[in-house]
Order: structure tokens, then C-alpha cells, then sequence
């Protein structure tokens, strides 16, 4: 199979920049709360569903999937460049982490208890959104979670809006079209939660958690 342009291109930009993103987030979500809030949220409803494994699809240099891991989830930790994958193995030696696409996921049927997708989306190309989440669908157990994050925009009538991110081509979304199509794949929605960009931020775009279940 032709591997598509776009994960060529976001896999280059990022294996080049892997060890100033990962300094830059060096301190996680300290000073996120709402994150935190999220993710916390999220860990509970996989522990209470019976603890199956999680995976950080587009985990980067592993900080996240090491956050899941100390609130007692199996977590584990995707991403397309194999260069980030190489420095969240280098941070987290106990935890697992594969070079990977979200469009082909070397993972079994069902075999997840949780999905965390966490701004990795940004750079799917909108006509290959459904086939990610379809995938998400695939990988998950029934009962199983998914939590997304994503730069949003608030026009409903469009699902995405480009933007010009330092590192590659990137999208933000409309919550309600996402929301929608992951109803329409087999997801139910459990929570969402939307936050305005504070004053500082460089781009003044609001940020939008879906939290979802398998059905």
C-alpha cells in the first residue's frame, strides 16, 4: 500500500524538530488543569470498565502515556516519527512505544480499554478523518473509551479549517461535525469540554476534549 503524502510530510517535520518539542513540554500539564481534569476523568471510566490497555496514539515524546501510567493505567504509546518514539523510550524505559500510523494501527480487534488522542489529529487531512476513526472503533473493546483533543473552531457548518502550525499543515475542527462523526462510526458521547484560549496564547484558538465510548 502507497503511504499518503501527508503522513510523509508530518513524519519528516517532526523526526526534525523531536528534541526542541520534546524540551518544550518538558513540564507536561502543571500548568493545565483543565487537562488534567480530563485525563483523570478519562482514567477513571477505563478503570472502571474492567482497566484494559490504553493507547496514546500520537503520544510524541511519551510525557502524556507517562501521565496515564501514574494514574494506574496500562498505557502505551504510538507515533508516526520514529524519532519521537526514540526519545519517550530514552524518558520511559518501563512503558512500551511503537512507530506507527493512526491509519493502520498494529493493534487486534478489540483488544483496548481506552484510546487517547491528544492534538494528534490536527494533521489528517478532514477526507481521512472517518478512516482514523475508524480505526479507534476497530482497536477498541466494547465499553472502551476514547478521549480526543483538538484546536476547535466554532462554525459548524465546516468540519475543519486549516491553519498554518510550525511544524506541518494543520486542521482545527468543528466539536459538533467531529462529535457527529464518531456517533456515526459506533461511538457514544460521554463528556465534552471546551476552552477558550487564554490572553497569552500565540493563536487565539479555543481547544476542545471529547470524551466518547465504544457502543
Amino acid at each position: 500500500m502507497i503511504e499518503p503524502d501527508f503522513l510523509r510530510t508530518t513524519r519528516t517535520a517532526y523526526d526534525s524538530m523531536a528534541a526542541l518539542y520534546a524540551e518544550s513540554f518538558a513540564n507536561g500539564l502543571e500548568d493545565h488543569p483543565l487537562d488534567r481534569a480530563m485525563l483523570i476523568a478519562f482514567a477513571d471510566l477505563v478503570r472502571a470498565n474492567g482497566g484494559g490497555p490504553v493507547a496514546d496514539l500520537g503520544c510524541g515524546p511519551g510525557h502524556v502515556t507517562g501521565l496515564l501510567h501514574s494514574f494506574g493505567l496500562d498505557a502505551s504509546g504510538v507515533d508516526l516519527s520514529p524519532e519521537m518514539i526514540a526519545i519517550a523510550r530514552a524518558a520511559h524505559p518501563e512503558l512500551r512505544f511503537e512507530v506507527g500510523s493512526m491509519t493502520a494501527l498494529d493493534l487486534a480487534d478489540d483488544s483496548l480499554g481506552g484510546v487517547l488522542a491528544r492534538y494528534s489529529i490536527i494533521h489528517t487531512p478532514p477526507e481521512q478523518l472517518p478512516r482514523v476513526f475508524a480505526e479507534f472503533h476497530r482497536v477498541l473493546a466494547p465499553g472502551g473509551h476514547l478521549l480526543l483533543a483538538f484546536q476547535a473552531h466554532d462554525d459548524p457548518s465546516e468540519l475543519a479549517e486549516s491553519f498554518d502550525h510550525k511544524v506541518a499543515l494543520a486542521y482545527h475542527w468543528s466539536p459538533d461535525r467531529v462529535a457527529d462523526l464518531l456517533s456515526k462510526t459506533g461511538f457514544t458521547e460521554t463528556a465534552r469540554l471546551r476552552q477558550t484560549a487564554p490572553p497569552e496564547a500565540e493563536r487565539q484558538f479555543p481547544q476542545a476534549h471529547l470524551l466518547f465510548s465504544k457502543v
